[in-house]
């Protein structure tokens, strides 16, 4: 059983102003258990959408959606599930322990569970310091990592985060990153929508791609990121020069060659600096980021 099982999933609003709008249209996707996906699209492209008719917030015109193998609108669901919306907003008058201290009273945890869990994430969540101070007072990041730890609070099966490195510094976004990479190594399921395609390279076992409410296409990060290669930066020592037909040639401090070879290029280029006794301490990939390929996936989804 998969951890979100997507089918056929549309949805269409109709509006005075704009008419027929197809937010979603036949979606389908299914995520593994203790897997990481990464939803990316452009803004507008239905990926709030289809994150709130997951959450049971909207309705779909046509499809279905499970989690955990329980249908969405079931309430059942949303016990096994944390969620950060794109906007969190909280009661700005309570303090982040007494909103903790609320959500947990929704799942039904003790007091004892909710001491626990209330400290857990905020240490994880590096809130500790700002626990009893109203929310109010909170800046934009702290608000996105005080949605992150409500959603860990009850420790779910399965994270749905909308955007979860939104208006995070670049610190915040490197915790809440590792906080992703530890999630997974509890075998917990994680399905986040995002623009920024760094972080997907870094957390994601597969991503997915949306464009005009359209899924095109779902590939495994190292596959996309392997493809990419483009190149290799070789190093050497123990020579003093280097030709080679499509070689680029760097001389660099302490006898150390720097060579940009092409990806069809590279058997020979070595065999070549093997056969003249050169001493190889670096080969490294130059390859395409994943923001190449999704530039290209969306231009060719616009058409």
């Amino acid at each position: 059983m998969n951890a979100i099982d997507i089918r056929n999933l549309s949805k269409t609003y109709r509006t005075r102003k704009w008419g027929r709008v197809d937010a979603l249209q036949d979606l389908t996707l299914s995520v593994g258990k203790g897997e990481v996906f990464g939803f990316l699209g452009p803004n507008g492209a239905g990926k709030s959408t289809t994150i709130k008719t997951l959450m049971g917030l909207i309705s779909p015109s046509a499809g279905t959606a499970q989690m955990a193998g329980v249908p969405v609108g079931d309430a059942r669901c949303r016990m096994k599930v944390g969620y950060l919306p794109e906007n969190p907003a909280f009661y700005d008058f309570l303090t982040a322990r007494e909103y903790l201290r609320f959500v947990a009273a929704m799942f039904g945890m003790s007091p004892q569970e909710t001491q626990a869990a209330t400290g857990k994430v905020l240490g994880l969540l590096e809130l500790e310091g700002a626990a009893d101070r109203p929310i109010r007072g909170f800046s934009k990041g702290m608000v996105q990592r005080l949605g992150l730890a409500q959603a860990m609070l009850h420790d779910p099966e399965i994270y749905v985060l909308d955007e979860p490195m939104s208006g995070l510094d670049p610190l915040g976004r490197a915790l809440v990153k590792n906080i992703i990479r530890d999630l997974k190594q509890q075998g917990k399921t994680v399905f986040f929508s995002t623009h920024i395609t760094a972080d997907v390279e870094v957390v994601c076992d597969r991503v997915g791609v949306i464009v005009k409410g359209k899924l095109q296409t779902v590939n495994a990060v190292h596959e996309l990121l392997a493809a990419g290669v483009v190149g290799y930066q070789v190093q050497v020592t123990g020579l003093s020069d280097f030709s080679g037909e499509g070689v680029e040639v760097t001389v660099r401090g302490g006898g150390i060659l720097e060579l940009q070879v092409p990806r069809e290029l590279l058997s020979l280029t070595l065999e070549k600096l093997g056969s003249r006794g050169a001493e190889i301490t670096l080969i490294e990939p130059n390859r395409q980021d994943l923001e190449s390929f999704f530039l290209e996936v969306v231009a060719q989804g616009k058409k």
